[in-house]
């Protein structure tokens, strides 16, 4: 199964057709609110995610590496993380995302942003779990990003 992501604006609007939506001023609100039916919620002044639906995220303190997803716990060696619950997570020599549990990921020519998701399924409808888990990648890596180009303007 080939899931697409599809981007706007710079955003990521879709994963496997289900949308990804923002606030009101979405030039200047790059943060998401909601996916599909399942609203995110944030910890106050932040962008940290604190829910999706009602799947709690917490974190250690001062860090923006996930403890646990719900029920599942995380697992982060040095600065990356490597699993969420089941599914562990591999890296390319870039530090990108290659691998969460059974999805391979790829990249847009430039190499710079997730273009679709593989997975080795007959399914023709994406489990919430692996949507959940790969949205929440998929949106951890974007934010570590960010963090690195702010901070080396």
């Amino acid at each position: 199964m080939d899931i697409e992501l599809t981007y706007s604006k710079g955003l990521l609007r879709e994963i496997g057709g289900v949308a990804i939506t923002y606030g009101p001023r979405e030039g200047a609100d790059t943060t998401p609110r909601a996916m599909g039916s399942w609203t995110l919620e944030y910890q106050r002044f932040s962008s940290t995610l604190k829910a999706v639906g009602g799947i709690e995220v917490t974190y250690r303190r001062w860090s923006s590496l996930p403890l646990t997803v719900g029920q599942w716990r995380c697992e982060q060696r040095k600065s990356r993380l490597e699993h969420i619950g089941p599914y562990e997570l591999q890296y390319d020599r870039s530090g990108r995302t290659c691998a969460v549990g059974p999805f391979q990921i790829d990249y847009d020519q430039g190499g710079s942003r997730p273009a679709r998701a593989r997975l080795q399924s007959n399914d023709q409808a994406l489990p919430d779990e692996l949507l959940l888990v790969l949205f929440l990648v998929l949106f951890w890596q974007q934010q570590a990003w960010d963090a690195y180009y702010q901070a080396n303007r």
